[in-house]
């Protein structure tokens, strides 16, 4: 990476527990990488933590260190290793109870929109795993985010979720721009969606990114990355299926 980036900060909400955010962070900027795009994916969601899966050796510092101890995001970056014209760079949280706590108060989310924001000079995007918008991290992303993803199980309680989680956004002088229904099976039932991705897989974090390959599952990432962005990636679709398959309608 060299010079300096204008990227943008994108927020991928999980608008409940298990809605695949985390997975979906790291498959859009897959994604992004295989356009040809630099893209950091930084963790916000302090209490689960999904995003260490994502890196087998030890990691130290994190996220939450690096942010109780002022220091700079790149001490906790780990670049994942996958054969893509672009790069894909992961800030996870693996804590303690006692850091958490202290990661989670109101400086330490000012130091996290502080650090998102020089990250964008670093890299081409910034995708934040953000978990449902309840703590002072949470709230630090999402406004410091310049576009921000809800993502939904498409299931009732994702339906359910939508509406709570536009008016809490709302309270935070956030909104909601993508929504994004996980977990597909047949026509979307979330009629806020503006994608969908299918079911299958996003269920583990063991074979992710998947995205990386021209699959049907990757065609409909890329439409839930376009849809966020506001880009066309025009990246190269599987034979056998269409972009259209997976959108909404």
């Amino acid at each position: 990476m060299n010079g300096t980036r204008d990227g943008e900060i994108y927020a991928v909400v999980g608008g409940v527990g298990g809605a695949g955010a985390t997975r979906l962070s790291v498959e859009f900027a897959a994604t992004l990488a295989r356009a040809g795009r630099d893209v950091a994916v930084v963790d916000a969601a302090f209490s689960t933590q999904g995003l260490a899966a994502f890196v087998p050796e030890r990691i130290e510092p994190d996220v939450t260190r690096v942010l109780t101890d002022d220091r700079p995001l790149a001490a906790a970056e780990v670049r994942l290793e996958l054969d893509v014209p672009g790069s894909v760079t992961v800030a996870p949280a693996r804590t303690p109870f006692e850091r958490l706590a202290r990661a989670k108060t109101s400086e330490c989310a000012r130091r996290l929109a502080e650090r998102l924001s020089a990250a964008t000079e670093r890299y081409d995007a910034v995708f934040v795993d953000v978990p449902p918008v309840g703590a002072n991290q949470s709230v630090a992303a999402v406004t410091a985010a310049d576009a921000v993803a809800l993502v939904v199980p498409d299931a009732e309680r994702g339906r359910d979720a939508v509406p709570r989680l536009c008016d809490r956004l709302a309270d935070v002088d956030a909104a909601v721009d993508t929504v994004v229904a996980n977990r597909v099976d047949g026509d979307p039932t979330v009629d806020a969606a503006e994608a969908v991705v299918p079911v299958g897989e996003t269920e583990s974090l063991s074979d992710a990114p998947a995205a990386v390959e021209p699959t049907a599952f990757a065609v409909a990432v890329a439409s839930a990355v376009e849809a966020l962005t506001g880009t066309d990636l025009d990246l190269p679709e599987p034979e056998s299926s269409s972009m259209t398959d997976y959108l909404p309608g």
